[in-house]
């Protein structure tokens, strides 16, 4: 085992940690309104940009783990990077797409020159 790539792991993850308890000490401000929970929201899964924001660079780490996993996994059988593939995708095809949709409902994209208008029932 390389301990110093161990303890890298490591750090990344409690620097992270720390980033994301700041975030949410941020959310639990009273004066916190839907436009600003959208935008923080949309820095967490950048729309435009999908492997961008942080869940977009979560599912890029366990896709390089899962195709690690292909090259080392004891008769590659699929028990250990079927899972990790799997997780990646639902991290950018189910919960990447659901603060998307979050994002919009308290902050709504402005409409443009070629989207039609709804009327109020």
């Amino acid at each position: 085992m390389n301990r110093p790539r161990l303890e890298r792991a490591r750090s990344a993850v409690g620097i992270v940690a720390l980033a994301l308890q700041l975030i949410q000490d941020d959310l639990a401000v009273g004066d916190l309104d839907g436009q600003e929970l959208a935008a923080i929201l949309r820095e967490l899964c950048d729309e435009a940009d999908p492997p961008g924001g942080l869940l977009g660079m979560l599912a890029q780490l366990l896709t390089a783990a899962a195709q690690r996993a292909e090259q080392i996994e004891p008769g590659r059988d699929g028990d250990a990077f079927c899972p990790l593939h799997e997780t990646a995708a639902l991290i950018t095809d189910d919960a990447a797409q659901r603060l998307n949709w979050a994002a919009r409902a308290l902050d709504p994209p402005a409409l443009t020159a070629t989207e039609p208008r709804r009327e109020a029932a």
